[in-house]
């Protein structure tokens, strides 16, 4: 029997429609049924992003994706990541690595794009050659007509790889006949073609009432529904993009240690909360309001794309104040990268990495001072508590600068890494700082940072197991997604 498939592209009718859901969801259902699926995505705008095991950068999504299929990440999966630095302005990273700075009009010019899209096509092409089938996500709407001849990931990377494309559209923001008829309306003839089947994403309701809407819109299409997707509650996948963060409520939990994650403009890799939001033992919520953040017994200064710029902003909002003061009566205080950073005496940019602003005087709650470099560091790391234990915790490095002690200080390591080397600062078990990412999905890390408001646990429970969890949702999104969308039909689709 051929097992081999086609590849196909998840594209949407707009931004934030769930295609980084439901390729994930794909990803597994396909390995479940005994597939080698691998994710791709050509190019990927956002702030959340991962360390590969060769240590080289790609979005977060990708990196979820690739869990999902049961597979490392690679840079192969997200050969494009543009991290935005303004309204205006991005980081580019092609195969992992920094490339420099740009402005949207200079990076959407059609001027050297056919060198990038020899990029992306190669980095499809080493993937495909090692996995099937390939589950793509475009960006975006598939009808950005304005954008056509500089596109490097919708219709001309689908056409390129041979993809059958099945556009995804977002019911819950209405519109939806008018979003999947136009997006279809505005390709051209043949590229309308590439689109074999539609998925009605977050529906709520009682699906009976759509019967006759999905009906409709394939005599409008001409192209079949492949299924209606009831939004869910219930299931948690990491997700790509922080618009839904400060809808996280500030209420505090009974008997739970309440968690404050300081939100930043320019706040990044705020997965790292994930696990501890699961946690029952906790309550997190995220605010940069000065009454909120007095609310929480540990405040956790989280990760940052510019992080001069989210620090002049505390000082100015009042919030660093807020937090030295909550500081002084009892709570924890912890940095995660650029949280770290802030965390020091100063920071200084001398290269102006990031912008214009030279230096920056930290909250000076650790001995320490920053200086930004060009060059980024990105890895994944195995390491442990600094007191020669084994290295048997995990996480990984995205970060520009280096962090010393200050001037006729001493600083203790919080953690150290297999190499040997030390890594954060620790003053007291209620205020230290660490580059590492992904710390907080390791238990014993989590069990250090709650012990010293043990007391306000309801009732004693066990570490909570976030890889064990992680992998429950996967299937447990498998499940919805084969419960509302003929998989039989995508497979005959998608047979070569």
């Amino acid at each position: 029997m051929n097992r081999r498939l086609n590849p196909v592209m998840f594209a949407g009718t707009g931004s934030d429609v769930g295609k980084s859901v439901i390729a994930t969801a794909f990803c597994r259902i396909l390995r479940q049924d005994g597939y080698s699926p691998a994710p791709f995505k050509a190019q990927n705008m956002a702030l959340n992003s991962y360390a590969t095991p060769q240590g080289l950068e790609i979005g977060r999504a990708q990196a979820v994706q690739a869990e999902a299929a049961g597979i490392p990440c690679h840079t192969d999966m997200n050969p494009l990541l543009l991290k935005p630095q303004s309204d205006h302005t991005s980081q580019v990273v092609l195969n992992g690595r920094v490339i420099g700075n740009r402005d949207a009009w200079d990076y959407f010019r059609r001027e050297g794009r056919e060198e990038l899209r020899k990029e992306v096509f190669a980095a499809y092409d080493r993937l495909a050659a090692r996995y099937n089938p390939i589950v793509m996500e475009g960006a975006g709407s598939l009808a950005e007509i304005n954008l056509r001849d500089s596109d490097l990931v919708n219709v001309p990377m689908a056409r390129y790889a041979g993809a059958d494309i099945i556009l995804v559209g977002d019911i819950d923001r209405g519109g939806v006949f008018a979003s999947v008829y136009g997006s279809l309306m505005l390709l051209d003839e043949s590229d309308r073609k590439m689109v074999k089947g539609i998925i009605i994403n977050k529906f709520r309701g009682d699906m009976r009432l759509f019967y006759e809407g999905r009906r409709m819109l394939e005599d409008l299409c001409g192209i079949p529904v492949l299924g209606v997707v009831p939004y869910y509650h219930d299931i948690h996948i990491e997700e790509e993009d922080s618009v839904s963060l400060a809808a996280k409520s500030a209420e505090a939990g009974r008997g739970k240690v309440n968690v404050a994650v300081v939100l930043l403009r320019h706040i990044s890799n705020f997965t790292d909360f994930n696990a501890l939001e699961q946690d029952p033992r906790v309550h997190l919520f995220y605010s940069n309001n000065v009454t909120e953040i007095a609310k929480a017994d540990i405040i956790i200064l989280p990760g940052s794309k510019s992080t001069l710029d989210d620090l002049y902003e505390l000082r100015r909002n009042g919030v660093c104040q807020a937090i030295l003061r909550a500081r002084r009566q009892g709570s924890s205080v912890l940095g995660i990268c650029g949280g770290y950073q802030m965390m020091g005496r100063t920071i200084t940019d001398p290269h102006h990495t990031e912008g214009e602003l030279e230096t920056m005087p930290g909250l000076g709650l650790l001995p320490t001072v920053t200086t930004m470099l060009p060059e980024k560091v990105t890895r994944q790391v195995r390491f442990s508590f600094d007191d020669g234990g084994q290295a048997d915790m995990q996480g990984y490095e995205i970060h520009m600068g280096t962090t010393v002690a200050a001037q006729g200080e001493a600083m203790t390591p919080l953690t150290r890494l297999e190499s040997g080397q030390a890594d954060g600062c620790i003053v007291d078990d209620k205020c230290m700082g660490t580059y590492i990412h992904g710390i907080l999905d390791n238990p014993a890390f989590v069990e250090r940072l709650l012990a010293p408001h043990a007391a306000r646990f309801a009732v004693e429970a066990a570490p909570f197991d976030y890889a064990a969890f992680k992998e429950r949702q996967y299937d447990l999104l498998a499940d919805h997604i084969r419960k509302n969308v003929d998989i039989n039909k995508l497979y005959e689709i998608l047979k070569p």
